[in-house]
């Protein structure tokens, strides 16, 4: 999602929670932002999503930049 991600600074990923709460704040409850996790090079959001589908009607509303989506199946 993010090119360079581990490398920004507290702000900037305050920034970008932020942003992304608005984003789905707009979209209503049926998401919900749970965690983001920050690798070297990348953002992966884990949301909650009540309502079954693809994604690409949220992912759209959203503004965010996937490239997938990924149903989770069991947690362990």
């Amino acid at each position: 999602m993010r090119s360079n991600a581990g490398k920004l600074s507290p702000e900037e990923r305050r920034a970008i929670s932020q942003k992304s709460c608005g984003l789905l704040g707009n979209l209503g409850p049926q998401i919900q932002w749970v965690q983001s996790y920050v690798t070297d090079d990348k953002v992966y959001r884990l949301l909650h999503r009540a309502e079954q589908g693809d994604g690409a009607g949220t992912r759209k509303a959203s503004g965010f930049l996937a490239d997938r989506i990924s149903e989770v199946k069991p947690v362990i």
